[in-house]
């Protein structure tokens, strides 16, 4: 292929309109543009001032963060885009679980709201009762969050 062919064949290659969508369950009231930023209490783990911030690329993984957040707002999932960096998150991957079969991740930097997924399916009510009495469980044996660290 000559030069010129070449370059106007780069120039028709439009980027793709489907990136990795990110998604934040909770029970905090946003709005599109709002960021979501480290430093307020978590909904996990000891409660303390989080250190994270967390995002899934699973829509159910963040369903799972908003069933289990702490309050008493709906339950909410919101699509966020990273301003920085993320890293997967320790306590659903290789230091518990091989990989990261969630698509769990974490970040210190914000995220941005870009929208909201108003229509999911939640999980049986048995299954989050069953979920929140593990985590008391692992919290009486003073196992705490690898995040809390």
């Amino acid at each position: 292929m000559d030069k010129n062919k070449e370059k106007n064949n780069s120039k028709n290659l439009a980027p793709t309109p489907f990136a990795q969508s990110y998604f934040h369950g909770t029970k905090a009231d946003l709005n599109l543009g709002d960021l979501i930023e480290a430093g307020y209490n978590s909904n996990f783990g000891q409660r303390k001032n989080a250190k994270y911030i967390f995002l899934a690329a699973t829509l159910d993984t963040a369903i799972w963060g908003a069933e289990l957040a702490v309050g008493d707002g709906r339950e909410r999932i919101y699509l966020v885009e990273p301003t920085g960096q993320i890293e997967n998150d320790p306590d659903l991957t290789d230091k518990k679980f091989p990989g990261n079969p969630t698509m769990s991740y974490r970040s210190i930097e914000p995220f941005r709201v870009v929208g909201e997924v108003t229509v999911w399916q939640g999980h049986a009510n048995e299954q989050v009762q069953g979920m929140k009495d593990a985590l008391r469980k692992l919290k009486e044996q003073g196992i705490n969050s690898l995040n809390d660290e």
